[in-house]
């Protein structure tokens, strides 16, 4: 075994790596490595059992005696510049395969999914992820197109664990071998199926969730997020292992089952953009766990239920563009919004994290863990939130410390409960589109972390706390469009930041 992952290993692979013909496991991984495979001396590897080359800048076509690398279990070559085509007998050769991971390149394209038909011991196959998770220049997705439907009704050997095919250009029904992967397999203990993560999010998927989905009890994350898919969801009360679940951004109707979900472990639910309607069912109140909770987008109204309060671990909560109506919950004061405890640590890595067996996809010389635990191949828990006035993206560990809360673009009326002073930990809080009134209390003085406040486009009058002048990172405050009189805040400190479109249509009526 040759293991010399991570560092900061530059140029190409020496030639005399041939001279080590009789190695089984060689990683190279999240080094700077850049060159062809080919002539280096690679070929004469071909005992190898595990290679892995990820994260570096090799380039080039893949070097044709790979198809002799026939004891191949694992196989990651994500994150190169590595192009041509993949329609070579290559991987059709390589039935050893139990983990492969060819995302983050430059292959083109058509590349047949049924390649993989005869390989019984396959357990995780990585074909794409959303380009933003890499933010190295020119590690694009590949520009290759899956064909998961040729030739027709071809059965698979394998029994998936993991499978990750995002932005890989696919269309129509969601892939027919997954009707394989969603069924039962006998000899196992309790005919439970084996795929823990099913990523297929950023393609152009139409169609319904098939009901057999609800089969996959040992599911953790499942993604079918920015798609086309339509109908009413799914009861998934089956998934009682489910993590993280994103259905976002897709044309689901109707309301949210009563019985949708009942996973004791759901750190994130993501249901925005959808067209789904009616009130939020108690089924969700019973995620005592929940930490993402993101409804915005939707159809949906009535009363915000106090029963939300149940779910205390909430940092971020999205309830925006729905038809909300009524007051704002007061016992919103009591949701933690953001405060961390010492053992708090369930989205990114710690030095002091030990890896934890069900989160291990593979195991050999080298071992491969899904999302956040391995320091090579981050597949991190990735939620979208609007705060300073944009749509941001945070992923992974930045998730412990982001906490928010959106109502805005709804019918909510009555005065800003006072409580919500209680959020001392909150980072961004937007109230603005509906019909408050009365005055902004002055306990949001003490949102002493909150970095984004907008309350503009409501009917608040009164005075603009002199307290909020404290508030040492506030980088964005809005209150236009109200009703707002009295002093102009003291332009010191964070004030002294924000221009006259912060009090928009209410300068007028202020004191000069």
């Amino acid at each position: 075994m040759l293991d010399l992952s991570s560092n900061s290993l530059s140029g190409i692979i020496p030639s005399s790596i041939r001279l080590m013909p009789h190695l089984k496991s060689l990683s190279l991984a999240g080094n700077h490595l850049n060159g062809s495979l080919q002539n280096q001396g690679f070929c004469q590897l071909n005992k190898l059992q595990e290679l892995d080359l990820s994260y570096n800048l090799f380039q080039g076509i893949l070097p044709p005696c790979l198809n002799n690398f026939t004891s191949l279990r694992l196989l990651d070559l994500s994150s190169n510049l590595f192009s041509g085509n993949l329609s070579s007998p290559m991987l059709p050769n390589l039935t050893s395969l139990e983990y492969i991971d060819l995302s983050s390149n430059q292959f083109e394209g058509s590349f047949s999914f049924s390649s993989f038909a005869n390989h019984s011991k396959l357990q995780v196959v990585i074909l794409g992820r959303d380009n933003n998770n890499f933010e190295v220049v020119g590690r694009n997705n590949n520009k290759f197109e899956v064909e998961t439907e040729y030739p027709v009704g071809w059965v698979p050997l394998f029994q998936l664990k993991a499978l990750s095919l995002s932005s890989c250009k696919l269309t129509g029904d969601l892939p027919g071998f997954l009707q394989y992967q969603f069924r039962s397999n006998s000899k196992r203990i309790g005919n439970m199926t084996d795929l823990t993560t099913l990523v297929l999010g950023n393609n152009s998927f139409k169609g319904k969730l098939p009901p057999e989905i609800s089969q996959l009890q040992q599911m953790e994350f499942l993604d079918v997020s920015q798609n086309a898919l339509s109908g009413s969801l799914p009861s998934l009360k089956s998934m009682k292992s489910l993590k993280h679940l994103y259905l976002q951004g897709n044309m689901f109707t109707g309301l949210i089952p009563r019985d949708f979900l009942n996973s004791s472990n759901l750190l994130t639910l993501d249901i925005r953009e959808n067209r789904l309607f009616g009130s939020i069912p108690n089924s969700i109140f019973a995620l005592l766990k929940l930490r993402i909770l993101l409804l915005g987008g939707n159809l949906l109204s009535g009363f915000i239920p106090n029963h939300l309060c149940h779910l205390t671990e909430i940092s971020l909560m999205d309830l925006s563009n729905n038809y909300f109506s009524g007051p704002i919950p007061r016992c919103f004061g009591h949701i933690r919004f953001g405060e961390m405890k010492k053992e708090d640590n369930v989205f990114g890595q710690s030095m002091e994290f030990s890896p934890i067996d069900d989160s291990l996809v593979y195991a050999g010389y080298l071992e491969k863990y899904w999302w956040y635990l391995s320091p090579i191949y981050n597949e991190t828990d990735e939620v979208e939130f609007v705060t300073k006035n944009r749509r941001y993206s945070y992923k992974g560990g930045i998730l412990e410390f982001m906490s928010g809360l959106d109502l805005s673009c709804n019918n909510l009326t009555g005065e800003i409960p006072h409580e919500l002073g209680m959020l001392s930990w909150i980072r961004a809080l937007n109230l603005s589109h509906n019909q408050l009134n009365g005055s902004i209390p002055k306990s949001l003085s003490n949102l002493s972390q909150i970095e984004s406040l907008d309350l503009s486009y409501n009917k608040l009058g009164g005075e603009i706390p002199l307290e909020l002048v404290e508030l040492n990172f506030l980088a964005v405050f809005s209150v236009a469009y109200n009703n707002i009189s009295g002093r102009v805040p003291d332009t010191k400190a964070q004030f002294g930041t924000f221009d006259e479109s912060s009090y928009e249509e209410d300068r007028k009526k202020w004191d000069v």
